[in-house]
């Protein structure tokens, strides 16, 4: 009996480890990994520092960005976005290199009229270039809660996923002459006004009568490859496709059955712009777009 119970203890503990193993670590402070960046008095920490809240009026919006920059990895944070009337309003979650020809993965969240649906825009730079949109309907409300937003990268792939399910697949074709992100980057947030463009074409404009709008963000650790400033370049980003980093493992080449799955669904139900099909825009689909879908 004793035997028994010991056991049935050791498999306990064995599965909770499995748990917080898996889950993601919200007790990370901010100031751990991140910095403010801009809009300093538009900026509050919350929960003992493992919440940061970002507000925009019409003096400013503001922003954060990680202390270091990553060569791989698989990154997330945790967002809720402004409720209520944020039509015009940007917020913005995504990785970013330095200088002209920089590289860019960007979560863009397009903020709507009160009771209409939040499109969530990627995109994708490689050497400056990028004009690589895609848009989705968001199938919940994001500003009731919390979701995860991730970015995977690797040498073989990047994938946007919104909490476990992807929402976009973008793979290393430079076989073919397609650009794919190699430059090391900075994880960046900011909330701003996108009043120009975001949302209707910029034909809906921003009410401010309902600032100020605010954003909340979670989730501070940081699965990556951290790269120094001296290093921060192409040729020194090899030790980052090594596959002691468990998101260049052959797991994270592909996505698995389920994966693909989710994954045609969202773009069959929830998509509402890709730029592989504008015609208007690329007469000739560019050749990433048939390899990646």
């Amino acid at each position: 009996m004793q035997y028994h119970f010991s056991i049935l203890a050791l498999l306990s503990i064995f599965f909770f480890f499995i748990r917080v193993g898996f889950a993601d670590d919200n007790t990370v402070k901010f100031d751990e990994n991140y910095v403010i960046t801009w809009g300093n008095d538009h900026v509050l920490s919350l929960n003992q520092d493992t919440e940061i809240q970002l507000s925009m009026d019409k003096s400013s919006g503001a922003g954060f960005g990680s202390k270091l920059s990553y060569g791989t990895g698989f990154f997330n944070m945790r967002i809720k976005l402004p409720d209520k009337d944020s039509a015009g309003v940007v917020t913005a979650y995504y990785l970013t290199s330095k200088g002209n020809k920089h590289d860019e993965l960007d979560f863009e969240f397009l903020g709507n009229r009160e009771g209409k649906p939040i499109s969530l825009q990627t995109n994708v730079f490689a050497g400056g270039v990028g004009n690589r949109e895609q848009r989705v309907i968001l199938w919940f409300d994001p500003s009731a809660d919390f979701h995860n937003y991730r970015i995977l990268w690797n040498q073989h792939q990047i994938v946007f996923y919104v909490d476990d399910i992807p929402i976009r697949v973008f793979k290393n074709n430079t076989n073919i002459g397609v650009g794919y992100p190699s430059q090391a980057m900075k994880i960046e947030a900011s909330l701003w006004d996108g009043d120009s463009w975001a949302t209707d074409g910029g034909q809906t404009k921003i009410n401010w009568s309902m600032a100020p709008f605010k954003a909340h963000f979670q989730g501070f650790d940081i699965s990556g490859c951290p790269k120094t400033d001296s290093n921060n370049n192409n040729n020194n980003n090899k030790d980052c496709f090594l596959p002691e980093h468990w998101w260049n493992s052959k797991k994270y080449w592909t996505l698995d059955s389920k994966q693909k799955t989710n994954f045609k669904n969202v773009r069959k139900k929830y998509m509402n712009y890709d730029y592989c099909s504008d015609q208007k825009r690329y007469p000739v689909p560019p050749p990433e777009c048939l390899v990646n879908s």
